[in-house]
């Protein structure tokens, strides 16, 4: 873990939880596509740095989950390095309770105030083209957070940030966190016909062609939503519904999950609903979704 890995000239990743992008940007100086998940994530990126001699001039935030903001507090304080971020995502890094109060849709409890949810508050910008190296470009990728991004590097490295996970993941976790069902789907297709020298995925593997990777995202997706719409046959309120797909999915409840899986759940019944696949409507002072 934390193994500087090599894939161009210019371009790395960092081998952690959530991969770090890092790029060479002359002799001395480098950046950070992410930052890992804590504090100790910018320690171990603060010996690599040390050992190669690099200078650390920028972070870019792909977006403003905790696991990939969580070293920048740290290593803005030990480099005087300017932290990036896209839109909306650039105020969670600098307000990052924002995180789990989303989630939650509340104040959150104790449960949910940790550093797996709740990152260091660091003093991020907006990020936009004029403050990008030379070379680099921006590429969108909503969905699975609100604006998050990827990058394409000069020399032709395209980092995924969390736009697709594993195989693995998939099939262990089942539900992975999207916030828009719609735009995630529209990302995963536009990334099926992107090209590059190699993709670097936050969670999966480094390769070379993503296409099939992405379409087998794709299918989880609607995956999902059929099950959903199956369990919906009948009104069920989403607490219900929850519970059933977790019993199904063999997942297993914490307050974590809870407001992962949750906020992932109310996104595909949002999205259900306005393409006229589910009705929503109250009784009893419940609501109940079902299936049209």
């Amino acid at each position: 873990m934390y193994e500087l890995i090599q894939l161009s000239e210019m371009s790395y990743y960092i081998q952690s939880p959530a991969k770090i992008g890092l790029v060479r940007l002359n002799d001395k100086e480098v950046c950070l596509i992410d930052s890992g998940n804590d504090k100790d994530a910018g320690r171990k990126v603060r010996q690599i740095l040390d050992a190669h001699g690099w200078t650390l001039t920028a972070i870019y935030n792909t977006h403003s989950n905790a696991d990939h903001i969580g070293g920048n507090r740290y290593l803005q304080g030990q480099t005087g390095c300017r932290i990036y971020a896209p839109g909306i995502d650039c105020d969670l890094t600098r307000h990052p309770i924002l995180e789990p109060a989303f989630l939650y849709g509340a104040y959150p409890c104790s449960d949910l105030r940790h550093k797996f949810l709740l990152a260091q508050e660091s003093d991020a910008e907006y990020l936009t083209k004029d403050v990008l190296p030379e070379g680099f470009e921006i590429i969108s990728l909503p969905g699975h957070f609100f604006d998050m991004v990827g990058f394409r590097t000069p020399d032709d490295i395209v980092y995924l940030a969390d736009c697709l996970s594993s195989r693995e993941t998939l099939d262990k976790y089942r539900i992975s966190f999207i916030y828009d069902v719609a735009a995630y789907i529209k990302t995963l297709e536009m990334v099926k016909t992107l090209k590059a020298e190699m993709f670097v995925p936050a969670h999966a593997d480094a390769a070379k062609d993503i296409a099939e990777l992405a379409q087998y995202n794709i299918e989880k997706v609607w995956e999902i939503a059929d099950r959903i719409l199956t369990l919906c046959g009948e009104p069920l309120c989403f607490e219900s519904i929850l519970q059933k797909l977790f019993a199904a999915y063999s997942l297993t409840m914490n307050f974590e999950q809870y407001v992962l899986v949750g906020s992932t759940v109310r996104s595909y019944l949002a999205w259900l609903k306005d393409t006229g696949r589910l009705n929503a409507y109250f009784e009893n002072n419940l609501l109940l979704w079902e299936r049209v």
